[in-house]
């Protein structure tokens, strides 16, 4: 069953593919994410149509929600020692205090005491067996099915507001294998009897403590395959990890918990104090839970937020990682001098900062206080009011509406954060018009491109250099036209600067070929010309008696023989990808230089250069953990994504930056590059024996490259792949300075801010590589080429210190390659 949440919602649409049917059902919650809002529709309106026309209206409700997006604070209730039954009425109560959704135990006290009376009992037997000198051991004891008295859970139409909470007083992690053994007992039974209620949602309590003795290698792993072991039970249901950001604090047992039976002889170990410089240890141990259970997308975090904020990069770190729950126990707010409790700064920045997820986590009010009783707000069940809803709603309420608003990168982006894309084929593939438009939406890149346009030509006009047509004008040609962006930008720049000019605009997409000539005809008024042509087959502008011939196709056709071809002053181009080359741009740029004038002709861009980060980004592994059950090169692609919930796990260091340049490309070429790279084509004997890889001639080898590039890690971390980025030096304007495109995030502000062309490129590896503190990973990079396609190679080492000049080798991810799935020429 699949679920579309829009926010604030007067009807519930579900849309059960299984049973093939729309089922409705009252509003609850008015901010509860399971609602969604039908904007103009009837009840009419759901009866007719097919259920595609359904989604497809949802689909557009959805994509409209997405463009007035602003963080919606779902709000939960938790008490830790619930012991009252969550109905209805309480539901009630919590919805008219502002709530969401409540906390619930699975189980009630009564199960709690017939689960230590087990293990007592057990424990008395051994103990009698032990004293009459009995060797054979009783087995572990089975917790027999629960019973009404063992819990107060039910599948009722409201139970999608509860969020389940399995017992607190068990303990996986403990020595003693009785205690554990009973302890995953109670997990199991908990949870299946939740999966049957309905329960989407089940809050499990994290590691509590840990011993250091004969079995403390295993407990954390013993705990995780509980964990993995409870994800088997139920196919929908999502576990989150209640676990603190940091340990500040040692768990104190209380009783009825089952760690007060642990053996002594299982328990001879010292306590296992947390080390409070330690502070990357509470997610040192979530990292090992989610890595012994594969990364399973339906295991989440329940993030504790402490009264004192950890260090800015814990707090990133925690940022990545699947944030399903923010919980702010009561000590974590201030009391101002009004007597109302709020947040300090630090903390508004950190829930404005975590509402920037893709799917922002909901908020977790913990042990703040009773629910206000139901007579007291009874007689207005629809709306909240102010006097009746707990001040730590208020102040959370608040603090919704004032969120900053959005960047012009988030707006453009939104829904696209951290969704895997595969780089275009632009030369093996012709585009879509969509495609194309949602390129022109960039006015950032396109009011640069019309700068260096500029430039260039009042440069041309200032040195007094020679045209290549006959009547002065300076010849622009836009290689790769698309739909003719940069065609408008020229004619515009050309109108700006002064300056004369003849425009070639050549594309090799039929469909875009049309369109360009109806552009020309009632945009550009029949000044363009257009070309159909592959660039790097385009022999360059038709000369001969220009004015009569330029767009007579019946006369170029009947007399190929008699047509010269010129040259081209200023040839521009917008090819590149998200890691610059990754589209093919030296190739096509190489292939279409012959036709500029080669004593001063300009490219635009005239260089570009590749950017690369190592980067933890465990929602992007997990998804290619998925989609390699059904594609084995899955974690050879180098992937287009939006970079949302990821870490930089780099440090700045002296000479050693967090970003590292990879290499770099400049147009044009040089002519003798150019020769030897046509003789090795043509098979000459200039040309050798065959290029640097198996089956090429070696005529494309001169865009070959390669980086070696180390980064220094001062905190541990875990490295997901590679974070590939560009940046490109369109025209230098010398003392106005250049021109430039950045994708960096520490340049692009100053450089190209709010230009959204481009998403960062995504290198992922096989298997994540783990580091401790203080470690440095080497990243090596290759950009290598057949003659019939491009591709990438890379490889990541992870190295520590182990003296003031060795090094240890800790790890080495395989060898990816993109061979298979690589850019063909």
């Amino acid at each position: 069953m699949t679920k579309r949440f829009l926010r604030d919602a007067k009807i519930n649409v579900v849309f059960d593919p299984v049973n093939l049917c729309i089922e409705r059902t009252v509003k609850i919650s008015k901010h509860h994410p399971n609602n969604i809002k039908m904007e103009s529709s009837s009840k009419n309106d759901l009866d007719t149509g097919t259920l595609d026309q359904m989604a497809n209206r949802m689909n557009d409700q959805v994509d409209k929600q997405m463009t007035d997006y602003m963080p919606t604070f779902y709000i939960g209730h938790h008490e830790s020692a619930r012991s009252q039954p969550v109905t209805d009425i309480l539901l009630q109560q919590a919805q008219n205090a502002g709530y969401d959704m409540l906390t619930s135990p699975i189980t009630t006290q009564h199960f709690q005491e017939r689960v230590l009376a087990l293990v007592k009992t057990h424990l008395l037997e051994l103990s009698l067996d032990i004293h009459k000198k009995i060797t054979k051991i009783p087995s572990i004891p089975i917790i027999t099915p629960l019973t009404p008295a063992d819990t107060s859970l039910s599948p009722e139409g409201s139970i999608s507001q509860v969020i389940a909470c399995s017992s607190s007083w068990i303990d996986l992690c403990s020595t003693d294998p009785l205690i554990s053994n009973v302890s995953k007992q109670v997990l199991n039974i908990e949870i299946s009897y939740a999966s049957f209620c309905g329960i989407r949602h089940v809050l499990i309590t994290g590691p509590k403590s840990l011993t250091i003795g004969s079995n403390s290698n295993n407990v954390l792993t013993e705990y995780s395959r509980a964990i993995q072991e409870a994800l088997t039970i139920s196919n929908f249901i999502q576990i989150s990890i209640y676990i603190p950001m940091y340990f500040s604090e040692i768990y104190q047992s209380t009783p009825g918990d089952l760690a007060l039976h642990a053996r002594k002889q299982y328990t001879s170990g010292k306590l296992y104090k947390t080390n409070q410089n330690e502070l990357y240890e509470s997610w040192d141990i979530w990292n090992l839970i989610r890595s012994v259970c594969n990364y399973n997308s339906r295991l989440l975090v329940a993030l504790e937020i402490p009264r004192k904020l950890p260090i800015g990069p814990l707090q990133l770190r925690w940022y990545a990682e699947p944030l399903r729950m923010l919980c702010f126990p009561a000590s974590t707010f201030l009391i101002n001098k009004g007597g109302h409790p709020v947040l300090s700064k630090s903390h508004q920045n950190l829930i404005a900062q975590y509402m920037r997820l893709k799917l922002f986590p909901w908020i977790l009010l913990c042990d703040i206080g009773p629910l206000p009783e139901l007579e007291e707000t009874y007689s207005s069940p629809e709306l909240t009011s102010s006097q009746n809803t707990p001040a730590h709603v208020l102040y959370l309420r608040h603090l919704q509406k004032n969120q900053p608003a959005r960047t012009v990168i988030e707006s453009f982006g939104s829904g696209y954060q951290d969704y895997l894309q595969a780089p275009l084929q632009p030369l093996a593939d012709n585009l879509e018009s969509i495609t194309y438009e949602v390129f022109e939406k960039d006015p950032v890149k396109y009011d640069l491109y019309e700068k260096a346009i500029a430039c260039a030509l009042i440069d041309w006009s200032k040195e007094s250099k020679p045209t290549s047509s006959k009547n002065g004008s300076v010849v622009i040609a836009v290689a790769g036209s698309g739909r003719g962006p940069l065609v408008t930008r020229a004619l515009k720049a050309s109108q700006f600067s002064g300056v004369s000019v003849q425009i070639w605009a050549v594309e090799k997409n039929p469909n875009a070929y049309v369109l360009l000539q109806r552009m020309n005809r009632e945009k550009w008024g029949g000044v363009v010309n257009i070309v159909k042509s592959d660039m790097r087959a385009w022999k360059g502008p038709i000369i001969k008696d220009l004015n009569k011939i330029e767009n007579d196709a019946k006369y170029i056709t009947s007399n190929l023989h008699e047509i010269s071809y010129g040259k081209v002053d200023i040839l521009v181009s917008e090819l590149l990808g998200s890691f610059a080359d990754n589209e093919l741009s030296p190739e096509c740029l190489d292939g279409v230089q012959h036709v500029l004038v080669p004593e001063y002709g300009i490219s635009i861009p005239s260089s570009y250069t590749a950017h690369l980060t190592p980067i933890l980004a465990p929602r992007l592994h997990a998804e290619i953990l998925q989609r390699s059950s059904v594609d084995d090169m899955a974690a050879d692609i180098p992937y287009v994504v939006m970079l949302n919930a990821i870490d930089f796990l780099a440090s700045h260091a002296p000479d050693y930056p967090r970003i590292q340049k990879a290499w770099e490309f400049e147009h044009p070429i040089s002519h003798s590059t150019i020769t030897a790279s046509s003789a090795r084509r043509n098979g000459g004997v200039s040309g050798g024996g065959g290029g640097i890889m198996s089956g090429g001639d070696g005529a494309n080898d001169h865009n070959v490259r390669s980086a070696h590039l180390k980064f220094i890690c001062k905190d541990r971390g875990v490295m997901h792949g590679i974070a590939g980025y560009f940046e490109a030096v369109l025209y230098d304007c010398g003392v106005d300075g250049k021109v430039e495109l950045s994708t960096r995030p520490d340049t692009i502000e100053f450089k190209s801010k709010d230009m959204i062309s481009w998403f960062p490129i995504y290198f992922p590896l096989k298997n994540p590589l783990y580091f401790p503190d203080d470690s440095e990973l080497e990243v090596s990079i290759w950009r290598q080429t057949d003659d019939r396609k491009v591709w990438y190679e890379w490889l990541v080492e992870a190295f520590v210190m182990v003296g003031p000049e060795n090094r240890l080798r800790l790890c080495m991810s395989d060898l990816s390659s993109s061979r298979k799935s690589g850019c063909l020429m």
